[in-house]
């Protein structure tokens, strides 16, 4: 059974700031590949079918949307949320959730 897909506010914060990112320093082309894959994941995410890297804290995982493009996410009862997105070529120890 699919589960609820809720974008918090980080989520929805750090997604518009790699696509303005996108917009200003790479093309269309990188922007749909973007919302593509991040579409999949999020469809593989939902379907409960596939759980992702555990991040070491409880009932929260992380899969890769694109090479650059961390979404990490906590899964719920009854949905799941989608916390931030974080690049990759940052250093870890920024990855706030």
């Amino acid at each position: 059974m699919a589960k609820k897909i809720i974008w918090s506010t980080g989520a929805i914060t750090s997604f518009d700031k790699i696509i303005k990112y996108l917009e200003k320093e790479w093309t269309q082309k990188e922007i749909e590949k973007l919302i593509l894959n991040t579409q999949k994941v999020i469809h593989q995410i939902g379907s409960d079918s596939i759980k992702f890297k555990s991040s070491g804290k409880k009932n929260i995982h992380e899969v890769l949307a694109t090479k650059h493009n961390l979404l990490i996410y906590r899964i719920q009862k009854n949905q799941i949320d989608l916390l931030v997105f974080y690049d990759t070529r940052q250093h870890p120890k920024k990855k706030k959730f």
